[in-house]
């Protein structure tokens, strides 16, 4: 049972018949008339234990966007249920409004919308529904918490895909580029096609041109040009980091989220330039993979398997990193490691691990920077800031030796802000594309 404040209002009122010469008689009978009142209040209030609760809610959104969640409420009492609903999601689901008012005659139904705009990916979750039936005279009320499970799978954002036409005209460019300009070891040859001015003239293939003559004028020959094609069907494994260091937050914005929109932007452009591409979360043990998806069914599958994980607060077992690879491809390929390169405390494990991988495979590793660091070591004004800065520039140092170990090991680094690490890592990649190397 629950009073309200318009209880609290008609008992103090009895402090009229007191103030008025009644005495201690009329405060008492006063505060009888008050009870029997809210007695009879809550025998005729509905109970919102006949109540039926149904939720009607999406299946998946994307982490920004906001979604209308219905709660649909059935009356199968015998009285009308009227009060105040309140649909208990968590905090992050980030629900407005909680608290709805409410009518539900006897034997019909009402639909109860509420708005939710998650401000954390991954499942989120309602467990109850608390509703305060009140009576006729709205003094009490009945009140009963109801069980109505339900959840909304918020997706990663993918912010990065405005990157990608940008990237697609640049890979439809790397198609037509010559065979001398990217001549090695991921070229193919695509087709022939006459030469127009801006060409390089290392291209021209001289054979097919002296096969080539113009009609009117015969001693004229056309000169006609090969083009190249990157390689096809190559083979690209993401390895997402979700151990600590991945639970660091960056630009307001958790590392693992940052490696999440790098891996959906890279698997986005290699998707579209034919190759293959696999994704393994991984810290102590496999917390997701997707492997043997294309096209769009690609994408739809990494965020609904990215959407759930969150980093787990203990140390990541490198050395089970190559078995994992190994378990998706037995193929050369191209192995991007997600993660962190701060300390050399931290990457003993990572290294450690690097020979064995860049012996067969390409091997990239991306992992995002703090730009307050390097803020930090421009602000000398006072004592605090010289000390603040001096640990900024240790902690660079500290990465830049990383970084060196890690291309004498055989690997490439590919380090950027939160925002730029997609496009970054999507550049190497086409970069890879054209030096022939994928």
């Amino acid at each position: 049972m629950a009073v309200s404040g318009w209880f609290v209002a008609l008992v103090a009122l009895g402090a009229v018949p007191v103030i008025a010469g009644g005495g201690w008689l009329a405060l008492a009978v006063w505060l009888g008339v008050c009870v029997v009142l809210a007695v009879l209040d809550l025998v005729l209030a509905g109970s919102p234990r006949a109540l039926r609760l149904e939720r009607d809610l999406p299946g998946r959104m994307r982490l920004g966007e906001s979604v209308a969640a219905t709660l649909l409420v059935t009356n199968t009492g015998r009285r009308t249920v009227r009060g105040v609903l309140r649909d208990a999601w968590t905090p992050s689901a980030g629900a407005s409004p909680t608290r709805r008012r409410l009518a539900v005659p006897r034997g019909e139904r009402r639909a109860v919308t509420i708005t939710l705009t998650p401000f954390r990916r991954g499942e989120r979750r309602a467990a109850h529904v608390t509703v305060r039936s009140f009576g006729p005279l709205r003094l009490t009320a009945r009140q009963a918490t109801l069980a109505a499970p339900g959840a909304v799978r918020v997706l990663p954002p993918f912010h990065s895909r405005k990157h990608l036409p940008s990237r697609l005209a640049r890979l439809r460019e790397l198609d037509g580029r010559t065979s001398v300009m990217i001549r090695g070891q991921g070229t193919e040859f695509d087709s022939l096609r006459e030469y127009v001015r801006g060409d390089d003239v290392r291209s021209i293939d001289w054979r097919a041109t002296a096969r080539r003559r113009d009609p009117l004028v015969p001693s004229a020959l056309k000169l006609v040009v090969r083009t190249w094609r990157p390689e096809r069907d190559r083979r690209v494994v993401l390895i997402v980091d979700s151990g600590r260091t991945a639970a660091a937050r960056i630009a307001d914005e958790p590392r693992i989220d940052t490696a999440f929109e790098s891996g959906l932007l890279l698997a986005a452009l290699a998707s579209r330039a034919g190759d293959r591409v696999d994704l393994a979360i991984w810290d102590r043990r496999m917390r997701g993979r997707v492997q043997g998806q294309t096209g769009a069914e690609l994408l739809a599958r990494m965020v609904d398997t990215m959407a759930p994980v969150e980093p787990e607060l203990i140390e990541a077992d490198w050395t089970g990193v190559p078995g994992v690879v190994r378990s998706i491809t037995s193929q050369r390929a191209l192995v991007v490691l997600l993660t962190s390169v701060d300390a050399p405390g931290a990457s003993t494990g990572l290294l450690s691990v690097l020979p064995q991988l860049t012996q067969k495979h390409l091997v990239v590793v991306a992992s995002v920077t703090d730009p307050e660091v390097l803020d930090a070591t421009r602000q000398r004004g006072d004592r605090h800031e010289v000390y603040r800065a001096a640990a900024a520039e240790r902690a660079l140092l500290d990465a830049n030796r990383v970084a060196a170990a890690i291309r004498r090991l055989g690997a490439e680094v590919v380090t950027a802000a939160p925002a730029d690490l997609p496009p970054a890592l999507a550049d190497r990649y086409l970069a890879l594309k054209a030096a022939g190397r994928l």
